[in-house]
């Protein structure tokens, strides 16, 4: 861990786990637990570490400690009074191929069904989460005080509210560790998405970021919607399409970027050609046929299933809505959700998880700058 980043002694972690089978980058929480483990575990752990360090970039990493858990409570006490459905897509049922055989967590394919049901057309903004907390005062995970209790043996002044924030070095890093271009930051949350220098005032047309699981539920419960399935979700993003990429085969058609992602040298050095060196504004690039904007890049958005690798090779081919629970060997005690569609940290030198029926995952209350949601509804 770089120590311009990390204090030795009692500061915070993010517990990073490479995505699936591989070579994504999510954030999943603030253990500062497991830093506590650690310092009494140095000798043994230092060997563990250099052992994983060195493994495929397609392997999960774990500090094998859970995440800190949060409960559903306040999503469920908010009261469903909204049910507009502007700037919502028809998306009418059908069947198509789910998966992909590139990556271990997509296969098998298989062929799913699922029911017609409204989609939002781009994710949700600053300003559509803005009027949601106006109306509600809800707070977000990332703004609640930290619960001593999840953290036995760290010193109460240390629980510092914040999240995870991309924080790219200036200089070529070995992409064998990701602290090198992570960092917890104090005060990061929704309205200050890397830190409470950073701001959303102008930004009304940016997705929400900074917004974990239960957040996002809790704003769709307010706006009379849910999160979408990952079965939806893909259906949505593939338009039609069994393609590599959700927009075709190309990964440049005509020569142009059509989707927000990473180009140049990862992570320290963005080339922008697609224009954008981090979240761009909903709406920016083309939406595919059935009208649905940013469904690959951008920002990595949640889905209602719970993540288990192996679920696909016994989900149901009828509106499939996850399995039952919860398991990931790399964390077993970590809840975890789906996420989709990979951010603006993709990059095939890095992470190739925005390509059509790949998989991401999240643990409940994690939070990211890179890391958003859409809502869908059910047809009535």
């Amino acid at each position: 861990m770089a120590t311009s980043h990390i204090n030795v002694a009692y500061t915070l972690v993010i517990f990073v786990l490479f995505c699936g089978m591989c070579k994504t980058l999510l954030i999943t929480g603030i253990l500062l637990t497991a830093l506590a483990a650690c310092q009494q575990k140095a000798g043994s752990e230092a060997k563990e570490d250099a052992t994983a360090s060195v493994q495929k970039k397609d392997t999960c990493l774990s500090c094998k400690t859970p995440s800190r858990a949060r409960a559903l409570m306040q999503a469920a006490s908010i009261t469903n009074t909204n049910n507009n459905t502007a700037e919502m897509v028809l998306i009418k049922g059908g069947s198509f191929t789910m998966g992909s055989d590139e990556f271990a967590d997509s296969k098998p394919l298989h062929k799913v069904t699922v029911n017609s049901f409204l989609m939002d057309e781009h994710e949700v903004t600053n300003a559509q989460f803005a009027a949601f907390v106006k109306a509600t005062g809800y707070k977000t995970v990332a703004e609640k005080p930290l619960n001593p209790a999840d953290y036995p043996g760290v010193p109460a002044a240390q629980l510092i509210i914040g999240s995870g924030v991309f924080t790219p070095p200036d200089h070529q890093v070995s992409l064998d560790d990701p602290m090198q271009w992570w960092s917890y930051v104090g005060g990061a949350n929704w309205r200050h998405p890397k830190g409470p220098a950073s701001s959303i005032v102008g930004h009304d047309n940016d997705p929400v970021v900074q917004v974990c699981y239960e957040d996002a539920v809790a704003y769709a419960k307010w706006a009379g919607k849910r999160l979408p399935t990952e079965a939806e979700w893909e259906y949505a993003a593939r338009a039609g399409k069994q393609t590599k990429y959700y927009w075709g085969n190309e990964l440049k058609p005509g020569g142009k970027w059509v989707a927000n992602i990473f180009q140049g040298h990862f992570p320290n050095h963005n080339t922008k050609e697609d224009g954008y060196a981090e979240v761009a504004p909903v709406e920016t690039f083309a939406p595919n046929t059935f009208g649905l904007y940013d469904m690959e890049g951008n920002v990595w958005e949640w889905c209602s299933d719970f993540y288990r690798p192996d679920y696909y090779t016994h989900s149901p081919a009828d509106n499939p809505k996850g399995p039952a629970d919860s398991y990931d060997p790399d964390e077993p005690n970590a809840v975890k959700h789906v996420q989709r569609g990979g951010s603006f940290l993709c990059s095939d030198e890095y992470c190739i998880r925005y390509k059509a029926g790949s998989r991401g995952k999240g643990e409940t209350s994690s939070a990211s700058n890179n890391l958003g949601f859409r809502c869908v509804k059910d047809v009535e």
